[in-house]
């Protein structure tokens, strides 16, 4: 007989592991695409997926500015650019170099590699399963405050965004 915290335990390990193949599946689907297009779609879709990530690590707040931020301004720039941008003759180019996939691939083995290392060696605490009260006031003072290299981070990313849709822009148009 299951006890219902343990069913809805079991539902929040299911919707974790859905949220974290959406991640993969999209960063996967993003890397390895041709058409600039799909692999915004699978940017999108690795964005939402860390959204669920982040409101199961009891970060709602943040959860929301990824879908904000990362779905909402990012990817829509670069749909734009793409739209604006004849990249029709850009995916039909020559392949990538095997030389190049190999770096790649070496230096994404050695990222996962040290990342796996620093989670096993690190002392995870355990935090509390609720997250602090706050007021939208609150919310307000932090971002200003505690976290302002991270909301100015979050400008320079719009910033370097809206730079690298104007250049795929710009080169659609002198092709033409």
């Amino acid at each position: 007989m299951t006890t219902p915290g343990s069913a809805q335990d079991a539902l929040a390990g299911v919707l974790f592991l859905v949220f974290a193949l959406a991640a993969l599946f999209g960063a996967g689907v993003a890397v390895g695409a041709r058409r600039l297009v799909r692999a915004v779609a699978g940017l999108a879709l690795s964005f939402l997926g860390v959204a669920g990530l982040y409101y199961f690590l009891s970060s709602p707040f943040v959860a929301f500015m990824q879908v904000l931020i990362y779905i909402g301004a990012v990817c829509v720039t670069i749909v734009f650019a793409v739209m604006l941008a004849d990249t029709s003759e850009a995916a039909s180019e020559s392949p990538k170099g095997k030389l190049l996939t190999l770096t790649g691939a070496v230096c994404s083995a050695g990222v996962a590699a040290a990342l796996l290392f620093a989670a096993s060696t690190a002392q995870w605490h355990q935090q509390p399963a609720q997250p602090a009260p706050g007021t939208l006031e609150r919310v307000g003072v932090s971002l200003l405050t505690t976290y302002s290299m991270s909301f100015e981070l979050i400008s320079v990313v719009l910033l370097v965004a809206m730079l690298g849709s104007l250049v795929l822009a710009r080169r659609g148009r002198d092709r033409q």
